[in-house]
């Protein structure tokens, strides 16, 4: 007696899949991923790797020349971190120098994230007669390297009179070609259209456009092109050592003060570039919770 097939069983017409695979795949979706042993090794590694060079200099720093000579040298921090610090006050009017960076460099920062923001929005959703060459010419001036300019621009500087004045560093680094095409590219990939289309319809200006609908949305990267500029303009060294002298100097220049003598004090040098740093890892920190949401954000879109 032959035994009577089974009848096929057809999906559901909706295509949802039976309902031990809809099973399967959400217990896939709704499972957490876990690194493995050598995934936490190699990042454990990695991270050593990169805090190491911050811990040598505070490490540097609170000792004495002759700790840093020896041989093998320690590894462990010294109990001279305040006198390295009051010498660093002796040799070199850091004070000053901190005020002065935080003045150029908060300027440059405001100032370029406000007027990328403005050329990168420009750039990606306004429609205007010879954007694509403009855009060209901006982007090719990074092409160019910035040591050709610095015999005219200190010409400019010297014909304005503003030799050994702040603003002779801040104005040239207002805009930057990178900050433009670095925005643009942000409002493209995260600013719809529609969204300009409905403000258009309900009467908006551009200029409200901007403060209402783009800088909410542009604000991760605004976020991460501040910090970049912050750290460019802090860390510069050539162009504030050609424009300013050593009364009004910059944390880059008063640095070069330290440690003067037959033999350079590398303990003292430490300790100035463990002041010279301090500022930035506060930037990095205010601004790491924009930073990472903006990515966040972007792997949520994706």
């Amino acid at each position: 007696m032959t035994a009577l097939a089974a009848p096929p069983t057809e999906p559901p017409a909706t295509g949802t899949p039976p309902g031990p695979v809809r099973r399967r795949h959400r217990n896939r979706a709704g499972r957490t991923m876990h690194g493995g042993k050598l995934t936490y090794a190699i990042l454990i590694v990695a991270v050593l790797i990169s805090a190491f060079p911050f811990y040598w200099t505070i490490v540097a720093a609170s000792r004495s020349n002759a700790d840093l000579a020896k041989v093998p040298p320690t590894l462990l921090p010294g109990p001279n971190l305040i006198h390295n610090f009051e010498a660093v006050m002796e040799e070199a009017d850091i004070g000053k120098a901190l005020i002065n960076s935080l003045i150029v460099s908060g300027s440059i920062t405001v100032g370029t994230v406000l007027c990328c923001t403005l050329a990168g929005f420009a750039f990606a959703k306004l429609r205007f007669r010879g954007r694509g060459a403009l855009l060209a010419i901006t982007v090719g001036t990074m092409m160019i390297p910035p040591q050709l300019g610095v015999i005219p621009l200190f010409m400019l500087i010297a014909e304005l009179q503003w030799v050994n004045q702040l603003q002779a560093v801040i104005l040239p680094g207002l805009v930057s070609a990178f900050g433009v095409f670095f925005m643009r590219q942000y409002l493209v990939q995260s600013l719809p259209d529609e969204l300009i289309e409905a403000a258009r319809v309900d009467g908006a200006s551009t200029a409200r456009i901007f403060w209402s609908i783009v800088v909410p949305i542009a604000r991760p990267g605004m976020a991460v092109l501040g910090m970049l500029t912050f750290m460019a303009a802090w860390n510069d060294f050539f162009w504030p050592i050609v424009a300013l002298s050593s009364q009004e100097p910059t944390v880059q220049v008063a640095l070069r003060q330290l440690g003067g003598g037959y033999v350079n004090d590398q303990s003292v040098i430490m300790a100035g570039t463990l002041l010279g740093t301090l500022p930035v890892l506060l930037v990095f920190g205010l601004l790491g919770r924009q930073i990472v949401g903006g990515i966040m954000q972007g792997a949520v879109k994706g």
